[in-house]
């Protein structure tokens, strides 16, 4: 696996709260539309000396400092977009937005209705093939807003995404998603989450497998992912932009790597796609971190969700297994490097 060794270094040394010296600042908004409107938070580079804020905080999860409305610092940023997985919500990864941030990108994050921990509306979880558009959308309103995020350098633009959004960002990037193929697959392993989320959604089959590309998108990273085994094999082969993998090791029989993420690198070009199976993280290891007594609070309110608190059996602590994850993703979008892990 190749990464920046000076980038893991850092990220060792620092906690992800307090990761860089670089001021960020944060902004909440709402991309308007009268069918499909989308909350969107951008974290970018800021000029500011103002006392930052700690985002998304709350009694289950541990949040991010940036200082909300702060001034764009100047000059050119390259731009992450992020997708959150089923069910999830932008506050899934603030632990990696912030962290880039301050690297100096600017990161756009969004809710997909429909999809989302507090909009788990059928109609709009159905309209799966509008996730990868709500990636251009944030794209489109980050481009046109430079006085209020910061310029964005146009040659790079990546998309992150976790679970569902994982399959997400690689069909923005030019993935073609095959429900026949996928359902005669689902017939051999029904077990995994994929196929049943993908039931549940029930999406229009033709609008799925419609060219979802934007060619804006020049990198793309997948944590965890599902869906993959509906893409088809000649758009992965032909994939023209660089992906990096990341798999969570320890396996739940649900999600196993060897069938998600592990398949999908064999699938996609050798020379421009990088794979790391994490062996002691779990799905959840790529979501923001509990707080102790954390664990508690989400089983009382929704009896066997705790686990989204639990990484693998004797596991490096979650804030680590991040730290790492961080670095291999800013190695990744630094691009090429001579070191292999």
């Amino acid at each position: 696996m190749k990464t920046t060794l000076a980038a893991l270094l850092l990220f060792c040394l620092t906690p992800p709260v307090l990761a860089g010296n670089t001021a960020i600042g944060f902004q909440n908004t709402t991309l308007a539309d009268p069918v499909r409107p989308l909350q969107m938070v951008v974290w970018y580079p800021a000029t500011t000396a103002a006392t930052p804020q700690l985002i998304r905080d709350d009694e289950v999860f541990h949040g991010a400092l940036a200082v909300p409305d702060a001034p764009p610092a100047s000059g050119t940023h390259p731009l992450v977009v992020i997708s959150h997985g089923y069910g999830g919500n932008w506050g899934n990864q603030v632990w990696l937005a912030s962290a880039l941030a301050r690297q100096g990108f600017i990161v756009a994050a969004v809710n997909h209705p429909g999809t989302t921990s507090k909009d788990r509306s059928p109609e709009a979880a159905a309209q799966l093939w509008q996730r990868p558009k709500d990636l251009s959308r944030a794209i489109d309103a980050v481009l046109a807003q430079p006085k209020q995020f910061g310029a964005v350098t146009p040659d790079r633009i990546a998309a992150v995404g976790h679970s569902l959004g994982g399959w997400t960002v690689l069909e923005s990037a030019g993935a073609r998603f095959d429900p026949v193929l996928f359902a005669k697959d689902c017939n051999v392993h029904a077990q995994l989450s994929g196929c049943q989320a993908y039931q549940r959604m029930n999406p229009d089959s033709a609008k799925v497998a419609a060219d979802l590309r934007d060619k804006r998108i020049s990198a793309v990273v997948s944590l965890d992912l599902g869906l993959s085994r509906g893409m088809t094999d000649a758009s992965l082969a032909t994939f023209s932009v660089p992906v990096l993998v990341l798999a969570a090791g320890a396996d739940a029989p649900e999600l196993p790597a060897e069938l998600e993420s592990t398949d999908l690198a064999r699938r996609l070009p050798k020379a421009s796609t990088q794979y790391v199976k994490i062996s002691d993280a779990t799905h959840f290891s790529f979501m923001a971190i509990c707080k102790a007594g954390g664990e508690a609070l989400i089983e009382e309110s929704s009896p066997g969700d705790g686990m989204i608190c639990h990484d693998g059996d004797g596991a490096r602590p979650r804030e680590v297994i991040q730290q790492q994850v961080v670095a291999l993703i800013s190695g990744f979008l630094a691009g090429p490097v001579d070191d292999k892990r």
